[in-house]
């Protein structure tokens, strides 16, 4: 990940694709158990290629081998001093072995070269920091990964200059490879070499066609610097992004130029994807993976296959995850972030598409070798072989303040057949405690009063509805009357919502000026995104207004704000503000 993501027009079109396993499992299995060093032939009986594709072959076998992938995020790409800079500990073979238990095949370790780099001409590369790099890899590998690695940030710190410094940038970066490709020539052919992360350029006036000529150079001056290195890199996987690792279908068609005029069987295409952007980062009322969300992730992978996969040509995907997580997992609601995975991950199995999830440290414990979220982990890996049901929502709330009335929820069984509901391990009655009739799923009034017991705010009781296959759909039964706000002073910098959730939880906020248009960042919407401009804060019972948030507000206006709540209740509030003054009044 890199830091444009902070703005609209660099995320809007990041998503990203495939790799074909299937077709090539034989000969997948054939390498791996050859422990996956040295050429090996293509596919045994394979059908003979279409005109204009290419015949299954090693590469396609080797992209089925690493599913499912993981990122060693924030680590050796850290841009400070070591590789803890950015707030993770040292890289140990106990977290790699720790992260294979967990089901991956393959781990991409992301590397940022730029610290590490003599001065022109010679760009040397500092030797412990290589030699550094060259030990994880090396771990990685002994305990059965197939590796990844890449020049990672040098992307946006200094190969984007490429525009006003074409001879510079491409000698600093042919030096680059020219030494990874001799450190590594006789590494496991398990170890794959990725030309950049993300590429990027600045400055250029040329725009998306000189980009595109910029990236073929890089990509094709790679290419000739490994293969040309000899040992193991004549047959090394290489993997080339698009531009910016985008699907967007013009990157695509010019990096399939690029591996067509190549001519090389032993490359695959990498690009990236994050969700649709709304939803992605909750922003614009993006709240659910509902039908929008969901069709830019189906378009995205089709586009990729039909371009690449289709063709015989294998596409990792390098990075996925949603951009929200850059903050922390909170930021889309539960359920719908499971029922975002949950989709991905069969995606990906039907366009035979390599993923490789990305962690900074947010989902996979370095030191303590556990998952923050078990829940999301679980949906991930089920996600890797089946299909799991999800419901319309993991929450059903009850107003503690009115008599409890039935409540029904819509199925999602993803080809899978409903089997039953539970209260832990206690099977529920069907009829009795609920019905289903089709896709609804209705809990009747007497069991949701039973299992609530005293009816304190929050969640008083777990359910989970069970399929034929696949992981169970947890549902919430939460306790809740509407959230009360109170009248409050502060600044620009630190001001807050004095709010009683009453066992409520806030999905967005709208925020518009008296003459109703919109305020506050992104004013082409009235929804303002989740955390950047407000965040509820449960604990401390306040609701935040950033200083991002009042940036854009007008000074001496007052703001009518909306707080939509997922019980479905809506509270209004007013705040003005004056210089660095805030005031806020209840409606």
């Amino acid at each position: 990940m890199n830091v444009l993501r902070n703005t609209t027009e660099a995320v809007r079109g990041w998503v990203r694709g495939p790799a074909r396993w299937a077709v090539a499992l034989l000969a997948g299995l054939s390498m791996l158990a050859a422990g996956g060093t040295g050429a090996s032939a293509a596919t045994p009986g394979a059908p003979a290629a279409a005109p204009g594709v290419r015949a299954p072959a090693d590469a396609m076998a080797q992209a089925a081998a690493m599913q499912p992938g993981w990122n060693l995020g924030n680590s050796l790409d850290a841009t400070g001093s070591d590789e803890t800079s950015w707030g993770n500990p040292r890289v140990t073979r106990e977290l790699l072995g720790n992260v294979r238990d967990q089901g991956f095949n393959s781990i991409r370790i992301p590397v940022t070269w730029s610290g590490h780099q003599g001065p022109a001409p010679g760009y040397t590369l500092d030797a412990d920091y290589l030699d550094r790099v060259e030990e994880v890899a090396g771990w990685a590998l002994d305990e059965g990964f197939h590796v990844m690695i890449n020049i990672h940030h040098d992307s946006w710190q200094w190969i984007a200059d490429m525009p006003a410094d074409r001879a510079g940038v491409l000698a600093r970066y042919n030096a680059l490879w020219t030494q990874l490709a001799d450190t590594f020539r006789d590494s496991s052919r398990r170890l794959v070499f990725e030309s950049v992360n993300e590429p990027q350029f600045s400055g250029g006036s040329g725009g998306d066609a000189e980009n595109a000529e910029l990236l073929d150079e890089l990509n094709t001056s790679f290419h000739r610097i490994v293969r040309g290195s000899g040992g193991g890199n004549e047959t090394r996987l290489l993997v080339l992004p698009t531009l910016h690792t985008s699907a967007d279908q013009a990157r695509l068609d010019e990096l399939a130029a690029t591996i067509d005029a190549l001519d090389d069987p032993g490359l695959a295409a990498t690009v990236h994807y994050y969700g649709y952007w709304p939803f992605s980062v909750n922003v614009a009322g993006g709240t659910r993976f509902d039908a929008t969300a969901q069709q830019d992730l189906t378009d995205a992978f089709d586009r990729v296959h039909s371009t690449f996969v289709a063709r015989g040509i294998p596409v990792i995907l390098g990075e996925y995850g949603l951009l929200g997580f850059d903050r922390h997992t909170g930021t889309i609601q539960q359920g719908e972030k499971l029922k975002f995975f949950e989709y991905l991950g069969h995606r990906a199995r039907e366009k035979n598409i390599t993923t490789m999830l990305w962690d900074n440290g947010q989902h996979f414990q370095r030191t303590g070798f556990q998952w923050n979220d078990p829940e999301l982990y679980g949906q991930i890996r089920s996600s890797w072989t089946t299909r799991s049901g999800t419901a319309s929502s993991d929450q059903v709330f009850s107003a503690r303040s009115a008599a409890v009335t039935d409540k029904t929820l819509t199925l999602n069984p993803n080809g899978t057949a409903f089997t039953g509901l539970y209260h832990g391990t206690t099977e529920l009655a069907r009829g009795t405690d609920y019905t289903v009739e089709g896709d609804r799923l209705t809990l009747k009034a007497t069991a949701l009063a039973r299992l609530s017991g005293g009816r304190d705010y929050g969640t008083n009781a777990e359910l989970s509805a069970r399929f034929s296959q696949g992981v169970p759909w947890r549902i919430d039964l939460i306790t809740h009357d509407t959230p009360v706000l109170r009248n409050a002073t502060g600044t620009t910098d630190s001001f807050a919502v004095p709010t009683d959730f009453r066992g409520d939880q806030l999905a967005t906020m709208e925020a518009r000026y008296a003459d109703g248009s919109n305020a506050g960042p992104h004013n082409w919407t009235s929804y303002k995104e989740f955390d950047r401009a407000f965040a509820p804060d449960y604990g401390a019972g306040e609701t935040v207004l950033t200083s991002e948030f009042f940036a854009e507000v007008a000074d001496g206006a007052r703001v009518t704000l909306t707080f939509h709540y997922w019980s479905g209740a809506t509270v209004t509030y007013y705040v003005t503000r004056s210089g660095t003054t805030v005031t806020g009044t209840t409606a």
